[in-house]
């Protein structure tokens, strides 16, 4: 299991209204007024000294480590939301699970009914899957 997933999974269940004061210091935005997948994102990588996207767009990160046809535990994942270009939302890949014919994704994230949590995300919603750039110095942070 990534380190990073493993951090970003004592935050199961935070709530932005209940858990507001937590959230905001992991991810320095106030999660009630502030869409905030990138952020929960960003710090949990930051804080597994991975280099983020250094943004609070989901999107920022089609541009962030290197694309991969073949999801892997931990890797990051874009998704579309509503109608437009710019919006989107951005978690960790968990699995892959078939259900009614449809491939989900299994994503842990931030902003996900308004909490930390793993939800399911037709694939047919995916834009991108980025993974992780291994250099030699990072690949001590999986376990």
């Amino acid at each position: 299991m990534p380190a990073h997933i493993i951090y970003a999974s004592q935050y199961l269940n935070f709530s932005e209204k209940t858990n507001r004061s937590q959230l905001h210091r992991l991810t320095g935005v106030d999660p009630v007024r502030t869409e905030w997948c990138a952020a929960f994102v960003n710090a949990v990588l930051e804080k597994n000294n991975i280099a983020g996207s250094n943004s609070l767009a989901a999107r920022s990160f089609l541009e962030w480590g290197e694309s991969t046809d073949q999801p892997q535990r931990g890797d990051i994942v874009v998704f579309t939301r509503g109608n437009s270009n710019w919006q989107g939302h951005v978690g960790f890949y968990l699995d892959t699970v078939e259900y009614n014919n449809k491939i989900y994704y299994m994503i842990l994230g931030g902003n996900q009914d308004d909490k930390v949590s793993i939800m399911y995300y037709p694939k047919q919603l995916l834009i991108e899957t980025r993974k992780i750039k291994m250099l030699p110095d990072t690949e001590s942070i999986f376990l």
